[in-house]
């Protein structure tokens, strides 16, 4: 069993979000990784696919969640949304309250960008 203490999290800020990480593989040896997205009002993620399932749970404000091909899916404060894996979407925040959501994955999954390497986003490595 391994404890994360409130002091060892780990804040990721990117010019969309801030990632606060409370465990995940290089944190607490986890095998999913688990974490809270902040975004400013009207802030928007860049369109990207995960190579793994990702489950987000909507706590405070609210967003949209692009999927390519599909119409908008709005999130409020309690809503959960399962996006499954290679699904290309983009979040953007509500322009007036932002959003605020507890996101779990498989740890080490990869961020796939149109014309870029895979990555594994630091929130989730």
């Amino acid at each position: 069993m391994t404890v994360v203490r409130s002091g060892e999290v780990r804040r990721t800020e990117t010019p969309n979000a801030v990632m606060t990480t409370y465990a995940s593989p290089t944190l607490g040896g986890a095998g999913h990784a688990l974490w809270q997205v902040e975004m400013a009002p009207g802030a928007s993620g860049p369109e990207h696919a995960m190579d793994a399932e990702q489950i987000w749970r909507a706590v405070a404000g609210g967003a949209t969640v692009r999927i390519a091909d599909a119409d908008d899916v709005p999130l409020a404060p309690g809503d959960t949304v399962v996006l499954p894996a290679g699904v290309v979407r983009r979040v953007v925040a509500d322009p007036a309250a932002g959003f605020t959501a507890v996101v779990t994955g498989a740890g080490g999954a990869h961020a796939l960008v149109a014309g870029a390497e895979p990555v594994v986003p630091a929130w989730i490595a």
